[in-house]
């Protein structure tokens, strides 16, 4: 863009110090460099917006070409089997229902068990069991007897 070498820089940053003077110059010389950022950042964003732009128009292409390629599979696929269709009744019309015998008999048709599979059906819920004083947790006999052994009661009241 511009051909700046050092030498033309060194001349710049002469006049610049006799110009604006050694006072102001740190001050203008760190807001060129702030400006000068972002005149890059913003060329940098106009750029990458055309990269954009172009890159859409490219997918805009690419999808109308895909569109275009599916409706003319769609139609092939139509008047394929548009054409098996008359074939299939042209080949079935002269066969009756009078002279037609399968080979063999139908399958058995199926039919559900009538299983829950997923409900238990033996159980006793834990509430009737509860109700009805029904153990429904194992018990050591030597827990068992502690537990039931009468209190002996002490006679020197």
């Amino acid at each position: 863009m511009f051909d700046l070498d050092i030498s033309k820089i060194a001349l710049i940053g002469a006049v610049a110090l006799v110009v604006i003077g050694p006072e102001k110059l740190p001050s203008v010389a760190r807001t060129v460099g702030t400006l000068l950022g972002k005149a890059k950042r913003y060329v940098a964003d106009v750029k990458a917006e055309v990269n954009r732009t172009m890159e859409l128009d490219e997918l805009k292409k690419m999808k109308e070409t895909m569109e275009s390629a599916a409706r003319d599979v769609e139609q092939s696929v139509h008047t394929a089997s548009s054409d098996f269709e008359k074939d299939w009744a042209d080949t079935t019309a002269g066969l009756s229902s009078d002279h037609y015998e399968p080979l063999a008999p139908p399958p058995p048709s199926y039919q559900h068990p009538g299983k829950k599979w997923r409900v238990k059906r033996g159980s006793t819920p834990h509430w009737y069991k509860a109700r009805q004083g029904v153990r429904t947790k194992a018990q050591s006999s030597a827990a068992r007897v502690a537990r039931f052994r009468p209190v002996k009661r002490s006679e020197h009241v």
